[in-house]
């Protein structure tokens, strides 16, 4: 498996943003769920619409990550960044409670790995982005984002399921020399 960078920049990001909304919105939610949610893949593309929508059909705050492998369940939160994208996605889209999320109109089953590195690359591309990027990158951003906006890489490390600190800072590509400005914004 090739090695991918988070997305550091975030006029590359609004761009990504641009690009993916201006083609799809189901890939605009995708990647907006996924630097925004720092979930795995698998985790992204196994969301089924019900999840991630109350009894009334109204968008939740937190939905249940069922638990798999070694991982406990957890609850994810669902920012309004998320929401925005959810409810837009859902109301165009004409989605079923027991659909999947991110479905692949030829199968009605989630899209595949394969095509959901394809909507970064493709994204990428035609942005002229330079660097090694893929849908893991997501993730990737999402933990660099929080570090850099001061959230404890413990809490990350924690929530990246990673043995050690060191082990986390290698996988969002910080090295110790790297002086990161970390933004601790309170605003009560």
């Amino acid at each position: 498996m090739d090695y991918v960078e988070a997305f550091r920049d975030i006029k590359q990001i609004h761009a990504i943003k641009k690009y993916l909304k201006d083609h799809s919105e189901r890939d605009f939610l995708f990647f907006v769920m996924g630097i925004n949610s720092g979930l795995k893949l698998n985790e992204i593309l196994e969301i089924k619409v019900h999840e991630v929508l109350d009894k009334n059909g109204t968008i939740k705050d937190f939905f249940l990550l069922p638990a798999y492998d070694q991982h406990p369940e957890k609850q994810i939160y669902l920012n309004a960044k998320i929401k925005n994208a959810l409810a837009q996605y859902i109301q165009v889209s004409h989605l079923q409670s027991k659909d999947y999320l991110f479905f692949s109109p030829k199968t009605n089953k989630p899209i595949t790995r394969q095509q959901a590195h394809r909507i970064i690359h493709q994204a990428v591309d035609a942005l002229g982005i330079e660097g090694k990027y893929g849908a893991s990158s997501m993730r990737k951003t999402f933990g660099f984002h929080a570090y850099k906006q001061g959230v404890s890489l413990s809490l990350i490390q924690k929530y990246f399921h990673h043995s050690t600190p060191s082990e986390t800072l290698k996988y969002l590509g910080i090295t110790k020399d790297e002086g990161i400005q970390t933004i601790i914004d309170v605003n009560l």
